[in-house]
Protein backbone atom coordinates (compact mmCIF):
# COMPACT_ATOMS: atom_id res chain seq x y z
CA UNK A 1 0.00 0.00 0.00
CA UNK A 2 2.87 2.16 0.54
CA UNK A 3 5.14 1.67 -2.25
CA UNK A 4 7.94 4.39 -1.68
CA UNK A 5 8.46 4.60 -5.46
CA UNK A 6 4.99 6.41 -5.74
CA UNK A 7 5.49 9.18 -3.84
CA UNK A 8 7.11 12.18 -4.24
CA UNK A 9 9.53 14.66 -2.36
CA UNK A 10 6.33 16.52 -2.12
CA UNK A 11 3.95 14.02 -0.25
CA UNK A 12 6.75 13.17 2.21
CA UNK A 13 5.84 15.44 5.53
CA UNK A 14 8.70 15.83 8.09
CA UNK A 15 9.75 17.03 11.31
CA UNK A 16 11.89 20.34 12.26
CA UNK A 17 14.69 17.30 13.33
CA UNK A 18 14.13 15.21 10.05
CA UNK A 19 14.25 18.06 7.59
CA UNK A 20 17.64 18.98 9.64
CA UNK A 21 19.06 15.55 8.82
CA UNK A 22 18.10 15.82 5.49
CA UNK A 23 19.87 18.70 5.24
CA UNK A 24 23.13 17.05 6.76
CA UNK A 25 23.09 14.52 4.33
CA UNK A 26 22.46 16.57 1.66
CA UNK A 27 25.73 18.55 2.66
CA UNK A 28 28.07 16.44 4.31
CA UNK A 29 27.44 12.83 2.24
CA UNK A 30 26.65 14.66 -1.50
CA UNK A 31 28.95 16.93 -1.06
CA UNK A 32 26.50 20.09 -1.75
CA UNK A 33 27.81 23.50 -0.08
CA UNK A 34 25.56 24.45 2.52
CA UNK A 35 26.30 28.31 1.03
CA UNK A 36 24.98 27.00 -2.42
CA UNK A 37 21.76 25.50 -0.66
CA UNK A 38 20.88 28.66 0.37
CA UNK A 39 21.35 30.47 -2.90
CA UNK A 40 19.44 27.84 -4.08
CA UNK A 41 16.31 28.75 -1.37
CA UNK A 42 16.72 32.66 -2.70
CA UNK A 43 16.32 31.56 -5.97
CA UNK A 44 13.05 29.68 -5.36
CA UNK A 45 11.97 32.31 -2.76
CA UNK A 46 12.52 35.28 -5.46
CA UNK A 47 10.87 33.02 -8.63
CA UNK A 48 8.02 33.02 -6.11
CA UNK A 49 7.98 36.50 -5.68
CA UNK A 50 7.95 37.16 -8.94
CA UNK A 51 4.69 34.94 -9.56
CA UNK A 52 2.56 35.98 -7.11
CA UNK A 53 3.52 40.11 -7.08
CA UNK A 54 5.27 40.81 -10.60
CA UNK A 55 4.30 44.37 -10.05
CA UNK A 56 7.17 44.54 -7.84
CA UNK A 57 9.01 45.19 -10.92
CA UNK A 58 7.35 48.82 -11.96
CA UNK A 59 7.91 50.49 -8.77
CA UNK A 60 5.84 48.67 -5.40
CA UNK A 61 8.42 47.79 -2.76
CA UNK A 62 9.49 44.95 -1.14
CA UNK A 63 10.46 44.77 2.94
CA UNK A 64 12.73 41.78 4.16
CA UNK A 65 12.83 40.92 7.75
CA UNK A 66 15.90 38.85 8.09
CA UNK A 67 16.95 37.24 11.35
CA UNK A 68 20.32 35.94 12.23
CA UNK A 69 20.41 32.44 11.68
CA UNK A 70 19.91 30.31 7.79
CA UNK A 71 16.41 31.47 7.70
CA UNK A 72 17.97 35.31 7.74
CA UNK A 73 20.51 34.38 5.43
CA UNK A 74 17.83 33.18 3.00
CA UNK A 75 16.19 36.79 2.93
CA UNK A 76 19.79 38.39 2.20
CA UNK A 77 19.89 36.54 -0.41
CA UNK A 78 16.69 36.91 -1.79
CA UNK A 79 17.41 40.71 -1.40
CA UNK A 80 20.35 40.58 -3.16
CA UNK A 81 18.34 39.32 -6.20
CA UNK A 82 15.86 41.80 -5.90
CA UNK A 83 18.05 44.43 -6.52
CA UNK A 84 20.01 43.04 -9.30
CA UNK A 85 16.61 43.05 -10.99
CA UNK A 86 16.10 46.43 -10.17
CA UNK A 87 13.53 46.16 -7.46
CA UNK A 88 12.88 48.79 -4.93
CA UNK A 89 14.37 46.23 -1.80
CA UNK A 90 15.18 47.28 1.52
CA UNK A 91 16.34 44.75 4.69
CA UNK A 92 15.21 45.09 8.47
CA UNK A 93 17.61 42.83 10.59
CA UNK A 94 16.51 41.65 14.13
CA UNK A 95 20.15 40.15 14.86
CA UNK A 96 22.91 42.53 14.35
CA UNK A 97 25.27 41.84 11.15
CA UNK A 98 28.23 41.88 13.46
CA UNK A 99 26.65 38.68 15.00
CA UNK A 100 26.32 36.54 11.34
CA UNK A 101 28.87 34.18 11.06
CA UNK A 102 29.60 30.99 8.16
CA UNK A 103 27.14 31.16 5.57
CA UNK A 104 24.26 33.70 7.09
CA UNK A 105 27.16 36.10 7.09
CA UNK A 106 28.06 35.56 3.49
CA UNK A 107 24.29 35.84 2.70
CA UNK A 108 24.88 39.51 4.52
CA UNK A 109 28.02 40.17 2.50
CA UNK A 110 26.41 39.42 -1.01
CA UNK A 111 23.41 42.01 -0.17
CA UNK A 112 25.52 44.26 1.14
CA UNK A 113 27.44 44.26 -2.78
CA UNK A 114 24.44 45.65 -4.02
CA UNK A 115 24.25 48.02 -1.96
CA UNK A 116 20.90 47.12 -0.36
CA UNK A 117 20.33 49.03 2.52
CA UNK A 118 20.23 47.45 5.84
CA UNK A 119 18.34 48.88 9.15
CA UNK A 120 17.91 47.45 12.56
CA UNK A 121 14.63 46.73 13.39
CA UNK A 122 12.87 48.55 16.53
CA UNK A 123 9.29 48.97 17.98
CA UNK A 124 9.55 52.50 15.80
CA UNK A 125 10.82 51.32 12.29
CA UNK A 126 8.51 52.06 9.45
CA UNK A 127 6.91 49.48 7.96
CA UNK A 128 6.43 50.73 4.26
CA UNK A 129 7.10 47.57 2.08
CA UNK A 130 4.09 46.76 -0.43
CA UNK A 131 5.06 43.12 -0.31
CA UNK A 132 7.06 41.65 3.10
CA UNK A 133 9.07 38.81 3.18
CA UNK A 134 9.62 37.02 6.55
CA UNK A 135 12.73 35.32 6.32
CA UNK A 136 13.34 36.17 10.88
CA UNK A 137 13.17 32.82 12.36
CA UNK A 138 12.96 29.35 10.89
CA UNK A 139 12.18 25.54 11.58
CA UNK A 140 14.92 26.09 14.84
CA UNK A 141 12.31 27.65 16.86
CA UNK A 142 11.55 25.69 19.82
CA UNK A 143 10.15 28.21 22.69
CA UNK A 144 7.95 31.48 22.77
CA UNK A 145 8.55 34.10 20.41
CA UNK A 146 9.73 37.13 22.16
CA UNK A 147 11.22 40.67 22.37
CA UNK A 148 12.25 42.55 18.70
CA UNK A 149 10.83 39.23 17.24
CA UNK A 150 7.15 39.59 18.92
CA UNK A 151 7.20 43.18 18.03
CA UNK A 152 8.03 42.45 14.20
CA UNK A 153 5.20 40.00 14.51
CA UNK A 154 2.42 42.38 15.25
CA UNK A 155 3.85 44.99 13.39
CA UNK A 156 3.60 43.04 10.03
CA UNK A 157 0.06 41.19 10.75
CA UNK A 158 -1.36 44.33 11.51
CA UNK A 159 0.32 46.02 8.73
CA UNK A 160 -2.32 44.24 6.19
CA UNK A 161 -0.19 43.86 3.45
CA UNK A 162 1.11 40.97 1.45
CA UNK A 163 3.50 38.51 2.56
CA UNK A 164 5.75 35.93 1.54
CA UNK A 165 7.49 33.45 4.31
CA UNK A 166 11.26 31.67 4.03
CA UNK A 167 10.83 27.95 4.87
CA UNK A 168 7.86 28.72 7.54
CA UNK A 169 6.04 31.53 8.97
CA UNK A 170 8.12 32.86 11.80
CA UNK A 171 6.20 31.69 15.31
CA UNK A 172 4.69 28.71 13.54
CA UNK A 173 5.86 25.12 15.08
CA UNK A 174 6.55 22.69 12.58
CA UNK A 175 6.26 19.98 13.89
CA UNK A 176 2.69 20.76 15.85
CA UNK A 177 1.44 23.37 13.57
CA UNK A 178 0.65 25.71 16.15
CA UNK A 179 1.88 29.06 16.69
CA UNK A 180 4.39 29.69 19.74
CA UNK A 181 2.68 32.34 21.17
CA UNK A 182 2.89 34.42 18.07
CA UNK A 183 2.92 33.65 14.60
CA UNK A 184 3.06 35.21 10.79
CA UNK A 185 0.22 34.74 8.82
CA UNK A 186 1.60 34.63 5.63
CA UNK A 187 0.05 34.45 2.07
CA UNK A 188 2.42 32.28 1.04
CA UNK A 189 4.69 29.84 2.17
CA UNK A 190 7.74 28.93 0.37
CA UNK A 191 9.50 25.89 2.12
CA UNK A 192 12.29 23.41 1.22
CA UNK A 193 14.25 20.68 1.09
CA UNK A 194 11.58 18.68 3.42
CA UNK A 195 7.40 19.85 3.37
CA UNK A 196 7.14 19.85 7.20
CA UNK A 197 4.30 18.14 8.44
CA UNK A 198 3.05 21.89 10.71
CA UNK A 199 2.79 23.57 7.60
CA UNK A 200 -0.01 21.74 6.79
CA UNK A 201 -2.09 20.47 10.25
CA UNK A 202 -3.79 22.42 12.38
CA UNK A 203 -3.20 26.35 12.61
CA UNK A 204 -0.41 26.11 10.16
CA UNK A 205 -2.61 25.51 7.22
CA UNK A 206 -4.41 29.36 7.78
CA UNK A 207 -0.94 30.73 9.02
CA UNK A 208 1.26 29.26 5.80
CA UNK A 209 -1.42 30.34 3.35
CA UNK A 210 -0.34 29.00 0.10
CA UNK A 211 2.60 26.17 0.73
CA UNK A 212 4.62 26.15 -2.37
CA UNK A 213 7.73 23.48 -2.15
CA UNK A 214 11.52 23.77 -3.81
CA UNK A 215 13.42 20.32 -2.97
CA UNK A 216 16.22 22.34 -4.04
CA UNK A 217 17.90 19.49 -6.79
CA UNK A 218 18.66 17.31 -3.25
CA UNK A 219 19.12 14.05 -4.89
CA UNK A 220 16.18 11.54 -4.31
CA UNK A 221 18.86 9.03 -2.52
CA UNK A 222 18.73 11.39 0.47
CA UNK A 223 14.93 11.10 0.65
CA UNK A 224 15.40 7.52 0.72
CA UNK A 225 18.03 7.85 3.62
CA UNK A 226 15.23 8.62 6.04
CA UNK A 227 11.84 7.50 6.90
CA UNK A 228 9.43 10.77 6.77
CA UNK A 229 6.98 11.58 9.81
CA UNK A 230 3.69 11.49 7.44
CA UNK A 231 2.43 10.68 3.85
CA UNK A 232 0.38 13.46 2.57
CA UNK A 233 -2.73 11.72 0.50
CA UNK A 234 -2.18 12.30 -2.88
CA UNK A 235 -4.39 11.44 -6.18
CA UNK A 236 -0.94 9.53 -7.47
CA UNK A 237 -0.77 7.57 -4.89
CA UNK A 238 -4.25 6.73 -4.11
CA UNK A 239 -5.00 5.68 -7.74
CA UNK A 240 -3.10 2.47 -6.87
CA UNK A 241 -5.78 1.65 -3.72
CA UNK A 242 -8.40 1.13 -6.28
CA UNK A 243 -8.84 -2.26 -8.21
CA UNK A 244 -10.55 -2.02 -11.76
CA UNK A 245 -14.17 -3.72 -11.57
CA UNK A 246 -15.09 -6.56 -13.31
CA UNK A 247 -17.48 -6.07 -16.11
CA UNK A 248 -19.17 -9.27 -14.75
CA UNK A 249 -19.77 -8.16 -11.19
CA UNK A 250 -23.18 -7.96 -9.06
CA UNK A 251 -24.15 -6.04 -6.24
CA UNK A 252 -22.79 -8.81 -4.33
CA UNK A 253 -19.51 -8.16 -5.06
CA UNK A 254 -19.58 -4.69 -3.76
CA UNK A 255 -20.11 -4.53 -0.26
CA UNK A 256 -23.13 -4.90 1.95
CA UNK A 257 -22.90 -1.81 4.76
CA UNK A 258 -25.14 -1.45 7.22
CA UNK A 259 -25.42 1.66 8.77
CA UNK A 260 -27.04 1.88 12.58
CA UNK A 261 -28.14 5.44 13.27
CA UNK A 262 -31.10 8.02 13.76
CA UNK A 263 -32.34 8.33 17.74
CA UNK A 264 -35.43 10.51 17.95
CA UNK A 265 -35.76 13.08 15.77
CA UNK A 266 -32.27 12.65 14.05
CA UNK A 267 -33.23 10.54 10.55
CA UNK A 268 -30.97 12.99 8.53
CA UNK A 269 -27.39 11.21 10.16
CA UNK A 270 -28.61 7.83 9.56
CA UNK A 271 -29.33 9.13 5.60
CA UNK A 272 -26.87 11.18 5.27
CA UNK A 273 -24.45 8.55 5.85
CA UNK A 274 -26.32 5.72 4.21
CA UNK A 275 -26.50 8.03 0.90
CA UNK A 276 -23.02 8.56 1.00
CA UNK A 277 -22.22 4.80 1.08
CA UNK A 278 -24.25 4.01 -1.25
CA UNK A 279 -22.65 6.37 -4.05
CA UNK A 280 -19.27 5.27 -3.16
CA UNK A 281 -20.07 1.97 -4.70
CA UNK A 282 -21.19 -0.53 -2.07
CA UNK A 283 -23.65 -2.94 -3.70
CA UNK A 284 -26.19 -2.58 -0.72
CA UNK A 285 -26.87 -0.09 2.30
CA UNK A 286 -29.19 -1.17 4.89
CA UNK A 287 -30.34 1.33 7.48
CA UNK A 288 -31.43 -0.07 11.25
CA UNK A 289 -32.68 2.89 13.00
CA UNK A 290 -36.24 4.01 14.68
CA UNK A 291 -39.57 3.39 13.27
CA UNK A 292 -40.66 6.61 12.91
CA UNK A 293 -37.61 7.17 10.45
CA UNK A 294 -38.63 4.67 7.59
CA UNK A 295 -41.05 6.63 5.45
CA UNK A 296 -38.29 9.57 5.49
CA UNK A 297 -35.68 7.39 4.54
CA UNK A 298 -37.54 5.35 1.50
CA UNK A 299 -38.96 8.79 0.62
CA UNK A 300 -35.37 10.52 0.42
CA UNK A 301 -33.43 7.33 -0.96
CA UNK A 302 -35.91 4.68 -1.96
CA UNK A 303 -32.58 2.33 -2.87
CA UNK A 304 -31.84 2.01 0.85
CA UNK A 305 -33.45 -1.28 2.56
CA UNK A 306 -34.72 0.08 6.39
CA UNK A 307 -35.58 -1.60 9.46
CA UNK A 308 -36.57 -0.77 12.22
CA UNK A 309 -34.91 -1.60 15.53
CA UNK A 310 -36.08 -1.75 19.15
CA UNK A 311 -33.25 -3.28 20.55
CA UNK A 312 -30.41 -5.35 20.43
CA UNK A 313 -32.02 -9.06 19.57
CA UNK A 314 -34.19 -6.88 16.87
CA UNK A 315 -30.62 -5.82 15.49
CA UNK A 316 -28.62 -9.56 15.64
CA UNK A 317 -30.28 -11.05 13.21
CA UNK A 318 -29.73 -7.86 10.75
CA UNK A 319 -26.11 -7.94 11.48
CA UNK A 320 -25.89 -11.57 10.13
CA UNK A 321 -24.13 -11.25 6.72
CA UNK A 322 -23.20 -7.67 6.30
CA UNK A 323 -19.53 -6.71 5.06
CA UNK A 324 -19.51 -3.61 7.29
CA UNK A 325 -20.84 -1.43 9.86
CA UNK A 326 -21.89 1.86 10.53
CA UNK A 327 -22.50 2.82 14.01
CA UNK A 328 -22.84 6.56 15.82
CA UNK A 329 -24.71 9.09 13.81
CA UNK A 330 -27.26 10.69 15.35
CA UNK A 331 -27.66 7.48 17.90
CA UNK A 332 -27.82 9.60 20.69
CA UNK A 333 -26.63 8.06 24.12
CA UNK A 334 -30.00 6.58 26.07
CA UNK A 335 -30.48 2.98 26.64
CA UNK A 336 -31.35 2.63 22.78
CA UNK A 337 -28.36 3.56 21.77
CA UNK A 338 -25.97 2.10 23.89
CA UNK A 339 -27.52 -1.68 23.74
CA UNK A 340 -27.16 -1.20 19.83
CA UNK A 341 -23.56 -0.24 20.41
CA UNK A 342 -23.16 -2.95 22.23
CA UNK A 343 -24.03 -5.52 19.92
CA UNK A 344 -22.17 -3.88 16.96
CA UNK A 345 -19.13 -3.86 18.73
CA UNK A 346 -19.98 -8.01 19.27
CA UNK A 347 -20.22 -8.30 15.12
CA UNK A 348 -17.39 -10.86 13.33
CA UNK A 349 -16.78 -7.91 10.99
CA UNK A 350 -15.15 -4.26 10.57
CA UNK A 351 -16.87 -1.53 12.36
CA UNK A 352 -16.67 2.25 11.52
CA UNK A 353 -17.43 4.24 14.98
CA UNK A 354 -18.96 7.71 14.66
CA UNK A 355 -19.96 10.43 16.42
CA UNK A 356 -22.23 9.11 19.74
CA UNK A 357 -20.85 5.97 19.47
CA UNK A 358 -17.67 7.69 20.04
CA UNK A 359 -19.15 9.56 22.84
CA UNK A 360 -20.79 6.66 24.97
CA UNK A 361 -17.06 4.56 24.18
CA UNK A 362 -15.31 7.36 26.16
CA UNK A 363 -17.86 7.02 28.72
CA UNK A 364 -17.47 3.69 28.94
CA UNK A 365 -14.24 1.95 27.29
CA UNK A 366 -14.90 -1.21 28.48
CA UNK A 367 -17.37 -1.71 25.45
CA UNK A 368 -14.70 -2.73 23.99
CA UNK A 369 -13.36 -5.67 25.83
CA UNK A 370 -14.58 -8.10 23.64
CA UNK A 371 -13.94 -6.59 20.12
CA UNK A 372 -11.55 -8.66 18.20
CA UNK A 373 -12.63 -7.54 14.56
CA UNK A 374 -10.94 -4.07 12.56
CA UNK A 375 -12.24 -1.05 13.84
CA UNK A 376 -11.98 2.68 12.49
CA UNK A 377 -12.50 5.42 14.80
CA UNK A 378 -13.52 9.13 13.28
CA UNK A 379 -13.13 11.53 16.06
CA UNK A 380 -12.87 15.68 15.60
CA UNK A 381 -11.01 17.44 18.29
CA UNK A 382 -13.99 17.19 20.82
CA UNK A 383 -14.85 13.70 20.84
CA UNK A 384 -10.73 12.57 20.46
CA UNK A 385 -10.89 14.65 23.86
CA UNK A 386 -12.99 12.64 25.52
CA UNK A 387 -12.03 9.47 24.49
CA UNK A 388 -8.44 10.60 25.46
CA UNK A 389 -9.96 12.02 29.02
CA UNK A 390 -8.32 15.81 28.10
CA UNK A 391 -8.98 18.73 26.95
CA UNK A 392 -9.52 19.84 23.44
CA UNK A 393 -7.05 22.48 23.44
CA UNK A 394 -4.45 19.66 24.21
CA UNK A 395 -5.41 17.22 21.20
CA UNK A 396 -5.10 20.50 18.93
CA UNK A 397 -1.74 21.23 20.93
CA UNK A 398 -0.33 17.99 19.35
CA UNK A 399 -2.70 16.22 16.91
CA UNK A 400 0.35 13.92 15.98
CA UNK A 401 0.48 12.39 18.78
CA UNK A 402 -2.86 12.99 19.91
CA UNK A 403 -3.58 10.44 16.88
CA UNK A 404 -0.64 7.65 18.27
CA UNK A 405 -1.92 8.04 21.65
CA UNK A 406 -5.78 7.04 19.97
CA UNK A 407 -4.34 4.07 18.30
CA UNK A 408 -2.27 3.16 21.34
CA UNK A 409 -5.30 3.24 23.84
CA UNK A 410 -7.99 1.82 21.11
CA UNK A 411 -6.32 -0.72 18.98
CA UNK A 412 -8.04 0.66 15.94
CA UNK A 413 -7.45 2.99 12.84
CA UNK A 414 -7.64 6.36 13.59
CA UNK A 415 -9.13 9.09 11.45
CA UNK A 416 -8.56 12.51 13.39
CA UNK A 417 -10.90 14.87 12.16
CA UNK A 418 -9.99 18.59 11.41
CA UNK A 419 -7.86 21.15 9.39
CA UNK A 420 -5.11 18.43 8.08
CA UNK A 421 -6.85 15.78 8.79
CA UNK A 422 -4.63 12.69 10.41
CA UNK A 423 -5.21 8.54 9.29
CA UNK A 424 -3.04 6.14 11.85
CA UNK A 425 -3.18 2.72 11.68
CA UNK A 426 0.17 2.15 14.15
CA UNK A 427 2.41 2.39 11.33
CA UNK A 428 1.65 4.39 9.09
CA UNK A 429 0.29 8.27 9.69
CA UNK A 430 -1.11 10.09 6.66
CA UNK A 431 -2.58 13.57 6.12
CA UNK A 432 -4.94 15.33 4.24
CA UNK A 433 -4.32 18.66 2.91
CA UNK A 434 -7.57 19.36 0.66
CA UNK A 435 -10.91 20.09 2.60
CA UNK A 436 -11.96 23.72 3.05
CA UNK A 437 -13.97 25.79 6.21
CA UNK A 438 -17.48 25.00 4.41
CA UNK A 439 -16.94 21.47 5.68
CA UNK A 440 -17.85 22.59 9.38
CA UNK A 441 -20.77 22.52 9.03
CA UNK A 442 -23.29 19.77 10.58
CA UNK A 443 -23.51 16.36 8.42
CA UNK A 444 -20.01 16.19 7.32
CA UNK A 445 -18.88 13.89 9.78
CA UNK A 446 -21.87 11.52 8.95
CA UNK A 447 -21.08 11.46 5.09
CA UNK A 448 -17.50 10.53 5.71
CA UNK A 449 -18.26 7.65 7.91
CA UNK A 450 -20.80 6.37 4.88
CA UNK A 451 -18.00 7.12 2.17
CA UNK A 452 -15.65 5.03 4.55
CA UNK A 453 -17.63 2.33 5.46
CA UNK A 454 -18.46 1.62 1.16
CA UNK A 455 -14.49 1.49 0.76
CA UNK A 456 -13.74 -1.00 3.42
CA UNK A 457 -16.98 -3.15 2.02
CA UNK A 458 -15.81 -3.40 -1.09
CA UNK A 459 -12.57 -5.00 -0.09
CA UNK A 460 -10.50 -2.48 0.59
CA UNK A 461 -7.84 -2.40 3.87
CA UNK A 462 -9.68 -0.72 6.69
CA UNK A 463 -6.13 1.84 6.61
CA UNK A 464 -6.44 2.29 3.08
CA UNK A 465 -9.91 3.20 3.04
CA UNK A 466 -10.29 5.30 5.61
CA UNK A 467 -7.59 7.47 4.15
CA UNK A 468 -9.13 7.14 0.83
CA UNK A 469 -12.78 8.17 1.95
CA UNK A 470 -10.94 11.13 3.84
CA UNK A 471 -9.08 12.57 0.49
CA UNK A 472 -12.46 11.82 -1.82
CA UNK A 473 -14.73 13.24 1.13
CA UNK A 474 -12.17 16.67 1.36
CA UNK A 475 -11.39 16.95 -2.48
CA UNK A 476 -15.16 17.17 -3.41
CA UNK A 477 -16.09 19.43 -0.85
CA UNK A 478 -13.08 21.32 -2.45
CA UNK A 479 -14.78 20.67 -5.88
CA UNK A 480 -18.17 21.76 -4.46
CA UNK A 481 -16.80 25.07 -2.81
CA UNK A 482 -14.65 25.77 -7.05
CA UNK A 483 -18.32 26.02 -8.40
CA UNK A 484 -20.89 27.23 -5.84
CA UNK A 485 -18.32 28.40 -2.74
CA UNK A 486 -17.83 27.68 0.42
CA UNK A 487 -20.46 29.48 2.79
CA UNK A 488 -23.72 27.34 2.74
CA UNK A 489 -21.83 24.53 1.62
CA UNK A 490 -24.75 21.34 2.90
CA UNK A 491 -22.73 17.79 3.78
CA UNK A 492 -25.19 15.87 0.94
CA UNK A 493 -24.47 18.51 -1.94
CA UNK A 494 -20.26 17.01 -1.87
CA UNK A 495 -21.60 13.42 -2.74
CA UNK A 496 -22.25 13.40 -6.07
CA UNK A 497 -18.76 15.22 -5.99
CA UNK A 498 -16.93 12.39 -4.10
CA UNK A 499 -18.64 10.05 -6.00
CA UNK A 500 -17.50 11.93 -9.27
CA UNK A 501 -13.82 12.18 -7.75
CA UNK A 502 -13.97 8.28 -7.05
CA UNK A 503 -14.71 6.68 -10.84
CA UNK A 504 -12.06 9.18 -11.39
CA UNK A 505 -8.97 8.17 -9.71
CA UNK A 506 -10.72 4.46 -10.29
CA UNK A 507 -10.39 5.15 -14.01
CA UNK A 508 -6.55 5.47 -14.26
CA UNK A 509 -6.26 2.42 -13.41
CA UNK A 510 -9.08 0.75 -16.54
Amino acid sequence: MYDSAQISAVDRLYTAEQVRRLDCTAINDFQINGFELMNRAARATFRSLMSHWPDLLHGKRLQIFCGGGNNGGDGYLVAMLAAKRGISVSVCCLSSPDKLSGDPRSAYEACIAEDVEVQAFTPESLLFGDVIVDAMLGTGLTREVEGHYKDAIIRINELGRPVLAVDIPTGLCADRGVPLGIAIKADVTVTFIGMKIGLLSGRGKELSGQVEFADLDVPEEVYEAFPSEALRLSETRLSHWINPRARDLHKGDNGHVMVVAGNHGMPGAAIMSAEAALCSGAGRVTVATRQEHLLALAARRPELMASAVSGAQDLRSLIEGKDLLVVGPGLGKDSWARELLTEVLKAECPVVVDADGLNLISEDPALLKDRKYPMILTPHSGEAARLLETRISTINADRVHAAKELFNRYGAVVVLKGAGTLVYDGKNLNLCSDGNPGMAVAGMGDVLSGVIAALAAQGIEASAAAALGVWLHATGADRLAELQGERGMLALETVPHIRSQLNKIANRNE
